[in-house]
This record gives C-alpha cells, sequence and structure tokens, in this order.
C-alpha cells in the first residue's frame, strides 16, 4: 500500500512507535442508549483506521491495549463478548494482515485466554510470523506492573543460577527481560475518551514517550485522528532529560 501523508506531517519525523489505550467504548455506547458490547463491537473499525493510518504514515510498531489483566473482573457476560469478537475479528482481519505484511504478536499473559481464543490467536501469529513491514502488537491480559515484577524475578534467578552478576543488571539488560525486547520503546502514547491516565500500560516502555489525550471516544476514533496525534507530536520537543540548549548545541 502506498504511503498517503497529509501535507502537515512530517515525513522524516515520524514516530516508529505508537501505543494506544482504546478507552471509550462503554461511554459510546450508552450516550446511544445500548448496552457496552454495542461499544466494543462498533470499535472494530476504529482498530481498522489505526491500523491504515499507520500504515499510510510508515509507523512499524502500533501496540494496542486491548484487554488489561484488570479487565477480568468485569462482568462475565461483557467478558465473554469481549472474547468472541477477538476471536471473530483476527479471523475477519488475517487477509488484510498479509496484505499489508503486517506482523501480529501479543504481550500479556494470554495463557488466561480461554482454549479457542488462545488457538484463533496462535493461529494468526504463526500465519503472520514472517511479515516485516509492519508489527501490530496486541496487549491481551496485561498489566505493565506484573511484566516488571516478571522480569525482576527472572533476573533474581538467573543472578542466583550465576548465570548473571549484580554489576551486569543496567536499563538496557532489564528491557532484554521485558516482552516484545526486540521493539523500540514508544514515541507517542495515545489514550482515546478524555481520561488521563496510563491505566499500568506499557510503564517501562513509555519512560519517554510523548503522551496525547484526546476527548473522542474510541469507536469515534478514525485515520485523521491518528494524524493529529502524530502532527501534535511533531510539535513537541523531546528533550530525554537535556535542556532545549543543548539540543540545539548537538543539531548544530
Amino acid at each position: 500500500m502506498q504511503h498517503k501523508i497529509p501535507n502537515n506531517i512530517d515525513a522524516n519525523n515520524i514516530p516508529q512507535h505508537v501505543a494506544i489505550i482504546m478507552d471509550g467504548n462503554g461511554r459510546w455506547a450508552r450516550k446511544k442508549g445500548m448496552m457496552r458490547t454495542f461499544g466494543h463491537k462498533n470499535a472494530i473499525q476504529a482498530v481498522r483506521d489505526a491500523i491504515e493510518a499507520c500504515d499510510d504514515l510508515g509507523i512499524p510498531y502500533l501496540t494496542l491495549y486491548a484487554f488489561s489483566s484488570e479487565n477480568w473482573s468485569r462482568p462475565m457476560e461483557e467478558v465473554n463478548f469481549l472474547m468472541n469478537l477477538l476471536v471473530s475479528s483476527l479471523k475477519k482481519e488475517l487477509e488484510t494482515l498479509q496484505e499489508n505484511k503486517i506482523q501480529l504478536r501479543t504481550i500479556g499473559d494470554t495463557q488466561n485466554l480461554p482454549p479457542k481464543v488462545l488457538k484463533e490467536l496462535n493461529s494468526v501469529i504463526d500465519a503472520t510470523q514472517n511479515n516485516t513491514k509492519a508489527v501490530l502488537t496486541l496487549a491481551l491480559s496485561y498489566g505493565a506492573k506484573d511484566e516488571i515484577i516478571q522480569a525482576t524475578r527472572q533476573i533474581a534467578q538467573d543472578v542466583k543460577d550465576e548465570n548473571l552478576e549484580i554489576n551486569q543488571i543496567t536499563p538496557e539488560l532489564f528491557k532484554k527481560y521485558l516482552f516484545n525486547a526486540d521493539i523500540p520503546d514508544v514515541d507517542l502514547l495515545i489514550r482515546t475518551s478524555g481520561e488521563t491516565r496510563i491505566s499500568n500500560f506499557l510503564l517501562w516502555q513509555i519512560a519517554y514517550a510523548e503522551l496525547y489525550f484526546t476527548d473522542i471516544l474510541w469507536p469515534d476514533f478514525r485515520k485523521k485522528d491518528l494524524y493529529d496525534a502524530v502532527y501534535s507530536y511533531q510539535n513537541r520537543e523531546r528533550r530525554y532529560g537535556q535542556t532545549g540548549e543543548q539540543l540545539k548545541e548537538l543539531k548544530n
């Protein structure tokens, strides 16, 4: 697919990794006098638009917060609906993923997913594993604190087994123990629905991400909205702890 970059977007300053907290499905449904599940069903187009917008801009990594570890506490009817929706969506979108050479990955405790969901998920992951144009990661049964604790336990075990020395532990090494360790940290984090929380999402990976909050409810999110987020990103100065004057000196 040929990139169709809007005129106001700088093609030389595209974020490499965009992550999205897809929020507002329930409120969107209630505003229409419908059940929460109606909002989830109508959120699929927003996912498609986000993927297509990233393809247009040449963004190689997109991570979507699809189901948190805390979401298991929601009413069972809603959880079951979300699981069935995930299965049907994966089946429908496989062809599109293949056509656009997008590799599907997951992060999170996916072993908690129902067997039929896990089977379909692994089927699509296997089918797309050789796609190299872009990576779409679904955070499923995911919590960032759990990810960090899991990494810490693995490091502690390696130290205990004398496969690792304490003085070897650096931020670079720690990242190797996290999910998707080969993917760059997040450049731009988007959250819809007007909420301004991180909600236990990619806490390590967003350390220097630009945060973009929008009042748009997720089912109404379209390609233009992702373009707007990228435009906002491009009009910020990413200093990584340095001063603006230092960055200017480095550029000169």
